[in-house]
């Protein structure tokens, strides 16, 4: 199969693992991502290993060689080695006994070409050892190169082990696919994805929201959308459609927006809230994500800020990132066919809006409570309600009156 000469491999943590893991006639690789990633050229941020010893063995070995050992997973074979702020994960070889859909039962081996054939994808086969030399049990070196998503073996099967590997397609086609998906994997998914429906939410939710940061899930999101697997986990979108998905990601890319999860999920919501808290609901999605859908529902419309002093005050008495989002997604729209200008802002000022808006630092008000306390004022809540009078005005003022002058406004009876 050839050597790699990755750099990643030379790590001295790294070879020191290698060679505690190699003792005692067991061997180990690094199996997976690591190596499909090096041959993508894409960054390479996490490293598993496979091995032949099983995880007490595991365990007593990279001790000895200085690591701390975590049994983040040994039922199914898997202990984690920490030394010098580097974690590796190291799982024994292993076949599944028995599966039902959501966990498998495995029994633990040391055959190379049985461990690759119940890993889900064949771009997730592959194998480096000490040296650099790559094993390929599998022949599919070639999906790697050609950037192709295909499940191991029959993909119905693969699938009915684990639903998940339905979600896990989608993503690991938007982020490593190219043309059209996989022909027998898209018929499987479409065709098994009433088995969604006994997958735990949080593990759906994890799979969406990694697939949605991709760097384009267009083309993922379409083919969700076309095979019913999008109606399955977001039914929301069914008669919102995904159509700003688009011209959003194209919009990112010319304008240098980062990518954003709200904003992406919020062009395949309808901006209704009622439907966006049940879509929260039902997912279990975080508190900050629920939080930043609602910002997104209560802001003010940013294309209707005419000029700069209302985009201030909108962003001061809103969200800023709330109406980041209502601007983007203004602008993906504009960009659809025959899609009608609204609000006052052309579609450069609207830019400029949203970059303003991007960069806007939030002002605080230059009187306090202790300013009024020194000017008479009772502590109480009438230092609150005048406070709230004299922030009013601060904002009227686009946020420019001063401390003094703020204090020369305070009303004669406030103090009494």
């Amino acid at each position: 199969m050839g050597r790699i000469s990755a750099e990643w491999l030379q790590l001295p943590v790294l070879q020191d693992l290698f060679t505690a893991l190699n003792c005692d006639g067991h061997e180990a690789r690094v199996v997976g991502g690591a190596v499909r990633d090096y041959l993508l050229g894409l960054p390479v941020n996490e490293i598993d290993f496979a091995a032949t010893s099983k995880p007490p063995e595991t365990t007593r070995l990279i001790e000895a060689a200085g690591f701390k050992a975590v049994p983040t997973g040994e039922d199914h074979g898997t202990v984690t080695a920490v030394r010098d702020g580097r974690s590796f994960e190291i799982t024994t070889l292993r076949r599944d006994v028995k599966t039902d859909g959501r966990h498998a039962e495995v029994e633990f081996g040391t055959d190379w070409e049985e461990d690759a054939t119940r890993r889900d994808f064949t771009i997730n086969a592959l194998y480096v050892d000490a040296d650099g030399e790559m094993h390929d049990p599998l022949g599919v070196r070639q999906d790697v190169e050609d950037r192709q998503v295909r499940f191991i073996g029959d993909a119905g099967t693969r699938i009915a082990e684990d639903y998940l590997r339905i979600l896990r397609f989608f993503r690991f086609f938007a982020r490593f696919g190219s043309g059209r998906p996989d022909a027998d994997g898209l018929k499987a998914c479409a065709r098994l994805k009433s088995g969604l429906t006994g997958l735990s939410v949080e593990r759906i939710w994890q799979e969406v929201s990694k697939l949605l940061v991709t760097r384009d899930p267009g083309r993922a999101i379409l083919w969700m959308r076309t095979t019913g697997v999008l109606t399955a986990v977001v039914p929301e979108s069914e008669n919102w459609g995904i159509d700003l998905i688009a011209p959003l990601l194209r919009a990112e890319l010319e304008q240098g927006w980062e990518i954003d999860l709200t904003t992406r999920l919020a062009a395949m919501l309808p901006p209704q809230k009622e439907r966006v808290e049940a879509f929260a609901s039902r997912l279990k999605i975080s508190n900050r994500a629920q939080t930043n859908l609602m910002d997104w529902l209560e802001a003010k419309e940013i294309f209707d800020a005419a000029d700069t002093p209302r985009l201030r005050k909108a962003l001061y008495l809103g969200s800023a990132d709330g109406q980041i989002v209502k601007g983007k997604l203004e602008y993906a729209r504009r960009q659809l066919p025959d899609a009608k200008q609204r609000g006052g802002l052309s579609d450069e000022d609207l830019l400029t809006a949203i970059d303003y808006a991007r960069t806007w630092q939030r002002p605080g008000l230059p009187v306090a409570g202790r300013d009024l306390l020194e000017l008479g004022f009772a502590p109480g809540p009438g230092i609150g309600e005048e406070l709230t009078r004299l922030s009013q005005i601060w904002i009227e003022s686009d946020f420019t009156l001063t401390n003094d002058e703020l204090l020369a406004k305070i009303s004669s009876s406030s103090g009494e």
